[in-house]
């Protein structure tokens, strides 16, 4: 019995050893190939000249009672959109955007008048009329200007180029590190659009409008992206 118990462990031994190379081709001097892939990550950015803006164009007023202080205001802010209206900004592109009437307290915190408030957003397309519709608002009343913040009409393709720029940056990246490791670049596996942030304005450059009262200078505008891309290695 005992002899038949030790040939049965003799012949288990030896299958563990048989099956114990299987799937490991390195053993049999084979070299396995590298996994895991080459990350990096590119950047592109196009600088641009902003082509439109926006500005927020309003009316303060006084009155001794919240009636007339608003009133003041209607009138006033009325004459303030038409000279907008009349200067080639359209319909489209006034939109109100801040309405109030709030009360004024003396030192002895007591109501001592009132003061309405009305102001609207304009959008300017094409920056040479800026200047006009500024002039207009102001010579019809308007007391207040906020602005202006540029930006772009083609922002989209201005994005989409940007992308373009990050991805070449990124291969370029992994094809050297592929060339440095001694490796061949494969295809792409993996893609992720990073944040970088949107456009930001700078004032680098004096573009003034000419024959306008009011310069503006829009300087010029970084619209950037960002991508991390994972290569396979060949």
């Amino acid at each position: 019995m005992q002899q038949i118990r030790l040939a049965a462990l003799v012949v288990a031994a030896a299958a563990v050893v048989a099956f114990a190379g299987v799937g490991r081709p390195d053993s049999a001097g084979g070299a396995a190939k590298p996994s895991g892939g080459i990350t990096v990550t590119g950047t592109g950015t196009i600088a641009s000249v902003p082509d439109e803006a926006s500005f927020t164009v309003g009316v303060q007023t006084q009155g001794s009672t919240a009636r007339d202080a608003l009133a003041s205001n209607s009138e006033q802010m009325q004459r303030v959109i038409e000279a907008i209206r009349s200067a080639g900004v359209a319909k489209d592109d006034v939109k109100t955007q801040d309405l109030s009437v709030s009360a004024n307290y003396s030192e002895e915190n007591r109501i001592d008048g009132y003061t309405a408030n009305n102001s609207v957003l304009v959008a300017i397309h094409g920056l040479s009329s800026a200047g006009k519709m500024l002039d207009a608002a102001s010579n019809a009343g308007a007391n207040q200007v906020y602005g202006p913040t540029f930006s772009r009409g083609d922002e989209d393709k201005l994005e989409t180029k940007a992308l373009r720029e990050a991805f070449a940056d990124a291969n370029k990246k992994a094809e050297a590190l592929a060339t440095a490791a001694g490796v061949s670049l494969g295809r792409v596996t993996a893609i992720t659009e990073g944040f970088s942030g949107g456009a930001e304005p700078y004032y680098a450059s004096d573009l003034r409008l000419a024959k306008s009262d009011a310069p503006i200078e829009p300087g010029t505008e970084q619209t950037g992206a960002t991508v991390s891309v994972t290569f396979a290695i060949g």
